[in-house]
Order: structure tokens, then sequence, then C-alpha cells
């Protein structure tokens, strides 16, 4: 395969890394779910936006308030009574009004999980008794966890306790009858105000603050997490099988496709790829978003050395999207969408903006995204093949010159054993057909022998007094005898 041709095939899939930063040019890395913004970014515009519409929302309450006051001057002296029907539509349309704006804002700003009101036909969902036994468990584990670390803190740890059970007990009257991008919203800030509080305390110390805000973060989000990962008033369940179904319908892409530089025939780089794969679907398994992130991170770093195996060298970040694509493809992860999602309204931003985490996760939501988008010309495709395999009435040829060298020579292999074991056979036939002939000769010659010289058995010879009879009355034997000279 030539270099212009695996160009050619990497054309749908390579992303250039400056793609992967804010599209504000802060530097920070963006995501799919902010518009390109990081989090700094999206939040600052977000607030922008919105004030803009409270302004615009009070200027279009004004007018319209003129215009029915306009109106009710007018009709004042034609009507004995003044009415109350004007003031009532104009409250009607004011508040219709707002609604639409306020609702075209926040689909702009929100376009993984639309703003919904709950179901109306509202099924609880009853976990097993085993599973809530599991995170009550989990969840008390956390708590005791927490306390302990937080003693080595001395007072400020009992402050940072006291601010995470009060915000723990204000989110949980928060959950009914607001949005989870509000939601999430109530968590960053508590995030930056902590962030900000313990940064003054430690005097600037920016390890020790993350220290802290991991273990705060923790805390939190386990005792958060029932309600607000994948909550139904969002679409990320219907989003989660939406990805399910496109990745089982991909089944048929191939790794020369994806261009991706693994070789599956090294045992090292199977293993790595087994563990890529697991690590991408234990994610799901986890509560908190650090933890979450760190599966990814754990996934990317064997894809690295996959690579690295494969290749004898280090690999390249050109190369590491591919082969995330292809783990994805895959694994196909339970519930990939609401893990990215939960990841992305709850974490702390400061590790989604900056470090490997932030770097893995930007690429894991470029890859869902890829999939989400995937064609014919991605792939170097005719759209008529690519129909045919995406419906199934086709399947694609592997392309493996190497492999079906391999084969050939294992084939030639094959026939030349078979040869040399015709003759193997041939001669164990010749020297068994030797053996019995050579056995019925011997046996010709030993009768031949037998017929010319018979034996003959003659009787055993008597003894010479055998016919004595008197034998019991003759004298013992004389004894010798020696005499003393």
């Amino acid at each position: 395969m030539t270099k212009m041709s695996q160009k050619s095939e990497r054309r749908g899939i390579r992303v250039d890394q400056s793609e992967l930063l804010c599209t504000k040019g802060c530097g920070y890395y963006g995501n799919p779910a902010w518009q390109g913004f990081c989090s700094k970014c999206w939040r600052e515009e977000y607030h922008h936006v919105r004030q803009k519409q409270i302004k615009e929302d009070w200027a279009l309450a004004e007018r319209l308030q003129r215009e029915e006051e306009a109106a009710y001057a007018s009709s004042q002296g034609a009507q004995s009574q003044p009415s109350l029907t004007p003031f009532s539509k104009f409250e009607e349309k004011k508040s219709n009004e707002k609604t639409r704006k306020v609702t075209t804002v926040k689909k702009f700003f929100s376009p993984s999980s639309r703003i919904g009101s709950k179901k109306e036909s509202h099924e609880t969902k009853a976990p097993s008794p085993s599973i809530s036994r599991q995170a009550s468990i989990e969840t008390d584990q956390v708590s005791r966890d927490f306390i302990d670390f937080l003693k080595s803190l001395h007072k400020p740890g009992r402050e940072i306790h006291k601010q995470c059970r009060a915000f723990i007990e204000t989110m949980a009257t928060k959950e009914d009858h607001q949005s989870v991008e509000e939601l999430s919203e109530c968590v960053q800030d508590f995030y930056q105000n902590m962030s900000d509080r313990l940064l003054t305390h430690f005097k600037g110390s920016s390890e020790r603050v993350e220290r802290v805000m991991d273990q705060v973060e923790k805390y939190i989000m386990t005792r958060l997490y029932k309600n607000v990962f994948c909550p139904e008033i969002t679409d990320d369940e219907k989003k989660d099988l939406a990805v399910q179904k496109r990745i089982r319908a991909l089944h048929w892409v191939t790794i020369q496709m994806l261009c991706v530089p693994v070789d599956e025939e090294i045992p090292e780089v199977s293993d790595m790829v087994v563990k890529a794969i697991t690590d991408i679907i234990e994610m799901d398994s986890k509560r908190v978003p650090r933890d979450k992130l760190a599966c990814i991170t754990k996934c990317s770093k064997d894809i690295f050395n996959a690579i690295k195996i494969t290749r004898n060298e280090p690999a390249s970040a050109d190369d590491f999207l591919p082969t995330l694509i292809y783990i994805v493809l895959k694994a196909n992860p339970p519930r990939l969408q609401s893990n990215i999602q939960y990841i992305t309204r709850f974490c702390n931003p400061s590790r989604l903006m900056t470090g490997e985490d932030g770097y893995y996760f930007t690429n894991l939501c470029c890859a869902v995204a890829f999939i989400e988008k995937l064609d014919a010309q991605s792939l170097n495709l005719s759209p008529e093949d690519f129909e045919r395999y995406m419906t199934g009435q086709a399947s694609p040829c592997r392309q493996d010159p190497e492999g079906l060298s391999q084969v050939y020579q294992s084939l030639e292999l094959l026939s030349g054993l078979g040869e040399r074991q015709e003759r193997v056979l041939d001669g164990a036939r010749m020297l068994e057909s030797d053996l019995i002939d050579w056995q019925d000769g011997v046996a010709r010659e030993v009768q031949d022998i037998l017929d010319k010289y018979p034996l003959e058995i003659r009787p055993p010879a008597s003894a010479i007094d055998s016919d004595n009879v008197e034998n019991d009355r003759l004298p013992p034997p004389l004894l010798p005898q020696v005499f003393a000279g």
C-alpha cells in the first residue's frame, strides 16, 4: 500500500489537534456538548446570552405593557367599567413570547440534552434490592472516607464537610423542578466557589486544592449520582440506544478501512486491545466523574502501547484517534452518551480543560461524533457499497495481502507435507508386506526341516536294579570309616 493511498484512507478520520481546543482561542480543550467551547468560556457565553435575553424580555414586557395601557386608555371612555381581559391577554402574550425565546436560547446552548418537561406517563423505576443495597454500602463507605480525609485538615475540614452537606440538601430540593443543565450549573458554581476558598486558605497551593477537590467531587457526586445520571427529563437514554444501534450497524468496518496501525496478530498487541475494550466498558460501572475519566485515560494509554508495540516507535496523535474509533466500535460501551454527558455536566471543569484526562476525553467525544456521522466518503467507499454494507446485503472483502501470502505459504507447506506423508505410508505398507513374506518364508523353512528330520521321542532308560523286587531286604550301604593311625 502506497503512502498516497494511506493518506487518502486517513482523510476522513484525521483531526487537526487545534480542532480539539476551545473555539474561543483560550488554549483549553473544547467540548462538542459546549459548542466547541471549554467549560469556562461556555459558562461565560451562556451567562452573557442569558443576561441579554433577560434584558430583551424586560424590554418586550415594557413595550407590551405600554401598548396595553394605551389600548386600555382609549377604550376607557367607551366602557363604563374597565375590563380585565386586555390585561389577561397581555399576560398570556408576554408569557408565551418569553417562553419561546428562553426555550430557543436553551436549545442553542444545550444541543445534546434538550430541556423538556417530565414524561406525562411517568413510571417510577424501582431498582432491585441488591442494587440499592450495593449503592447504599458504597455511599456509606465514601462518606466515611471523606470524613477521615477531612480530619487531617482540622478546622477547614469541618467547614468543608458542613458546606458539602448543606449543598447536597439544597440539591435535593432542586432535583424535582429544575433541569439537568441548571443542576449542572449549580454543581459547577459550587466547585468554583469551593476552589476559590481553598486557594485562599492554602495560599495558592494548587496541588493541595486539587487533592481536596477530588475528594469533594467524589463525596458529592456519589450522593447525587442516582438522581442526575441519565435523568428521565433528558433524551440521554434515547441517544444511548441510537449510538448502540449505529455501532451494531457498523460491525463490518475493518481495521484497514480506518487505517488503524495495530497488528492484533502480535499477542502483546492483542492483550492491549482487550484491555482497552475492558477499560472503556468499565466506565459505566463508576459513579464519580473523575473515576469515569480514569477509565478513559487507561483505555487511551493501552491504545498508545498497542501502537508502540506494533510500530516499535512512539505513537502519534494522528494514529491515536482512528484506533480509538476502532476500539469504540469493537466495545460498543453501554450508555456511552449518558456517561459522556454526565462527565461533561458534573466533572470538575479543570480536569476537562487541561491535562491528559481532558485530552483523552475530547478525543473520545470526537470519536463518537465521527461514528455518528460516518459515511461512504470517510471510508473511501462508494455510496452504493456503503449502503449495501449498512443494510447487510453484502460484506466487504477483507483486504489483507500479507495474510493471504501467509495462507498461500501454509497451503504449500501442507501440500508438501501431504506428499511426504504419502511416501511414508507407501514405505510402511511395503515394510508390512516384506515382514509378512519373511514370516511366511521362515515358517516354511522350519516346516521343511521338521519334515526332513522328524523328531523321535524315546522313553527314559530304567535303573539297573529296577527289576529286583527284594531291594527292601538289602542291607544299608556301607559308610566310609576313618581310623586313627
